[in-house]
């Protein structure tokens, strides 16, 4: 199982870091919404909506995301952590009011949303509901959602 997560995870992680490398090489002081973009951005074009394979990796996802014991988020190996922290590390420069376990709770926040809505997107939907919207618009919402997430007040304690 370890090997099919990374096989799913491993080009999500690669174009995330891309994406990072690339925002960071044209400006020192990325916005938050192009933070979110070069993020979650990746899990849009890995996970296409209207695709077979498309629906494996999205449950996939969910299963890794959702599993409560913690042993199939080991699956998807190191190289995740490495990029998990560099978005960290950006997000902390951008937000700096944010404390560090409040931004990770955010990052979990997108990887959710992103993948839940993935989900969905390969789903009958249920008589007398509307078909989830699929391509730019979803991607474009979510990322207009993820950053007004990712950009609020701190959370009071």
């Amino acid at each position: 199982m370890a090997a099919v997560a990374r096989r799913v995870i491993e080009p999500i992680n690669a174009a995330q870091c891309a994406g990072l490398d690339a925002l960071l090489a044209r400006t020192p002081d990325p916005t938050v919404s192009e933070l979110v973009e070069a993020f979650a951005g990746p899990l849009f074009d890995e996970v296409p909506a209207g695709d077979e394979g498309g629906a494996r990796r999205s449950r996939l996802i969910v299963m890794i995301l959702s599993d409560p014991a913690g042993e199939a988020r080991a699956w998807t190996g190191p190289a995740e952590d490495s990029v998990r922290e560099r978005y960290l590390a950006a997000f902390a420069r951008v937000l700096p009011g944010l404390s560090p376990q409040e931004l990770r709770f955010r990052m979990r926040g997108i990887l959710a949303v992103t993948a839940v809505d993935r989900l969905e997107a390969h789903q009958q939907p249920s008589p007398g509901c509307a078909s989830p919207v699929a391509g730019e618009a979803a991607r474009r919402w979510a990322i207009t959602f993820l950053t007004a997430a990712m950009s609020a007040p701190p959370t009071r304690t």
